[in-house]
This record gives C-alpha cells, sequence and structure tokens, in this order.
C-alpha cells in the first residue's frame, strides 16, 4: 500500500501491531504506558498552539511546516489510541458511534445551539 492511500481502521491497525511486534514492544504496552503515551503525544500536539491566540493559530495552520507538523502530532496520537484501543478489545467506531448517539440526546440541537455551554448551566 502506498503512503498516500487510506487503509481500513482494520487494517492500518494491523500494520501497527506488526510494526509493534516486529519489535517485541507489546512487552512495554501496558494499559498505563499506552495511556501516558497518548496523553505525551496529545500535549505535544497542544505545543504547536501554545503561546499564540487563536488567529494565530488560524493563520499558522496554512504554513505547510506547521500543517506537517500538526498531522504528525495527530498521527502520533491516533496510533496510540489504537494500540490502547486493540489493547482493551475496544471497537472504536462502534464506541464513537454510540458516544454520538449519546451527545445528541444529551445535547439536542435546540437547546444547544451557537452556545459553548452546556444548554443546562444556562
Amino acid at each position: 500500500m502506498k503512503e498516500t492511500e487510506s487503509p481500513s481502521l482494520a487494517e492500518l491497525t494491523g500494520r501497527l501491531i506488526a510494526f509493534r511486534d516486529a519489535r517485541d514492544w507489546r512487552q512495554f504496552h501496558t494499559v498505563k504506558n499506552l495511556i501516558v503515551s497518548l496523553t505525551l503525544e496529545a500535549a505535544e500536539l497542544l505545543e504547536v498552539t501554545q503561546w499564540k491566540t487563536d488567529a494565530e493559530v488560524e493563520d499558522a495552520v496554512a504554513d505547510p511546516a506547521v500543517k506537517a507538523r500538526l498531522e504528525e502530532e495527530c498521527a502520533d496520537v491516533f496510533l496510540y489510541l489504537l494500540l490502547l484501543t486493540q489493547r482493551l478489545d475496544i471497537d472504536l467506531v462502534r464506541a464513537a458511534a454510540a458516544k454520538i448517539v449519546r451527545n445528541d440526546a444529551k445535547y439536542p440541537a435546540d437547546k444547544s445551539r451557537g452556545n459553548a455551554r452546556k444548554y443546562n448551566e444556562l
């Protein structure tokens, strides 16, 4: 598969697990270590925007170098999330779909539209 092609989530997870296993890294991938690593990678994503205003960040993403850094950090977060959900036997797509359904019930559009606060905090 070419780097530019988008594999399915199952294919991507399989490739990631094969990569990990070829290096004998599963021994380090405890639930705690994966959660710590996921959090650290998310912090690296946050670091790209540190000390910048919203406007500065919006302008910065037009820079190909900044966008490439964001893409790489997003990929790191995603890959650790895949490792964690594989380790916990969580169907991430199913869990995300179920969460959208719960959020739809929790945040009705007619009460939440255009408001950053929860509708019940007004």
